[in-house]
């Protein structure tokens, strides 16, 4: 084999190696992508035309619907109703079966093997359905401060302790004459699996206390707001046993400057908005030194305040204060923190029989599980026998006597 026969073997010489190059005119790219575009759009065109199809050969479907008249319902005895819808309307009482349900409504439901309709149903409503809190926080009754936003009486008048109040007319006014119970449940915003069972599972009526160092206080006590809850703002005070108690930062304390305490109240007063009043977290040793305790009573009276004394302390001066300061206040009556499920159960009959002989009487606990699970079965009772559970706001109410819940 010659070498020039070598060099045109597949070996040296691979197929296609000398075949011209391509032209590279203009884009072909692009004319071919448009000409296609093109011939794609003037086929729909005809297809239209001649198929009368607007849609361009989308697959669509056309349905009559029509309403047939409603179907009487038929009569049944009350062992033969199975499921049944029950409302009010108007002050009514309606209620039918799920059967008759169907037939008024004009609704057909086809149901796999020709099944009736399906057995009863328990449908929930939460309490708080028709009831509903003014929103917080309202611009007239906040003011900027160095540490956030401060509650305080409107321009109008208007305060705190009344706008963010729970209602207690119409469908939520206790019944004439009924006993009425306030609970005060407190140490909330610290732990988010308790703070959102209480919230949840707490009857509305009762007031809920937020600590002033959770991570998530502004939603929590937004959430409990709108599950009808009143809410308060629990403030650290200084007990005998301090610093060894410490409460946590900022504690309002004995033995510093006036300005120095309203300004550690301030930090508390900005950690959320919508509270309808302060109450004392600890704070034996504050409580009881008039000279300490004053202003701080006064700043939250001239903010539209509540202050709630959680009763622990038989030295507090917090009563007298309130009379001089026309400070909208109320003392706990029974301490409901217990060390187990007896002695709960005789604190609460304590409370039950200071609202029969007074006419009203307020009951504070702490956010435990189990706690919460008794007074939640407590609220369940307290109608039936004749009680009526309120919200601390009216159980505090403004210039009402003693027996009414002013502090005492």
């Amino acid at each position: 084999m010659n070498r020039k026969a070598m060099a045109r073997d597949d070996l040296n010489d691979p197929l296609g190696a000398d075949a011209p190059a391509p032209v590279r005119a203009g884009r072909p790219w692009g004319w071919i992508a448009g000409g296609g575009l093109a011939v794609v759009a003037v086929s729909l065109g005809v297809f239209a035309w001649v198929t009368g199809d607007g849609m361009g050969g989308e697959p669509f479907a056309v349905a009559r619907i029509t309403t047939p008249p409603p179907a009487p319902p038929t009569p049944r005895e009350p062992e033969a109703r199975g499921a049944e819808a029950t409302g009010t309307i108007a002050g009514q009482r309606r209620s039918m079966t799920a059967e008759e349900a169907e037939q008024a409504s004009g609704v057909r439901v086809n149901r796999p093997g020709g099944a009736h309709a399906p057995g009863a149903l328990i449908i929930q409503i939460p309490e708080a359905v028709g009831l509903k809190l003014s929103p917080a926080p309202d611009r007239r009754l906040v003011e900027k401060s160095r540490h956030g936003m401060l509650p305080r009486i409107g321009g109008d008048g208007a305060r705190p302790a009344d706008v963010y109040a729970r209602p207690t007319t119409g469908a939520q006014a206790p019944k004439a004459g009924a006993p009425r119970i306030a609970l005060v449940v407190g140490g909330l915003g610290l732990a988010a699996g308790v703070t959102e069972s209480s919230i949840e599972r707490l009857p509305g009526a009762v007031t809920l206390g937020f600590a002033p160092y959770g991570a998530d206080l502004p939603r929590q006590a937004a959430r409990a707001r709108e599950a009808g809850h009143e809410i308060m703002l629990q403030a650290p005070m200084e007990p005998f046993d301090y610093p060894a108690m410490d409460p946590g930062p900022h504690t309002l304390r004995v033995g510093v400057d006036a300005s120095a305490n309203i300004d550690d109240l301030h930090w508390l007063m900005s950690r959320f908005p919508g509270y309808v009043g302060v109450a004392n977290f600890l704070g034996a040793r504050l409580l009881g030194d008039e000279g300490a305790l004053a202003p701080i009573l006064r700043e939250i009276a001239n903010r539209g305040l509540i202050y709630l004394d959680d009763g622990a302390s038989g030295q507090s001066v917090a009563g007298a204060l309130a009379a001089r300061l026309d400070l909208q206040g109320a003392r706990v009556d029974v301490v409901l923190d217990t060390p187990d499920a007896k002695s709960m159960e005789a604190a609460l009959a304590r409370l039950e029989q200071i609202a029969k002989d007074k006419g009203v009487a307020i009951g504070m606990a702490s956010a435990l599980p189990q706690t919460v699970e008794r007074l939640v079965g407590f609220a369940r009772a307290a109608e039936a026998r004749g009680l009526a559970l309120i919200p601390l706001s009216a159980a505090a109410a403004r210039g009402a006597a003693p027996s009414a819940g002013r502090m005492r």
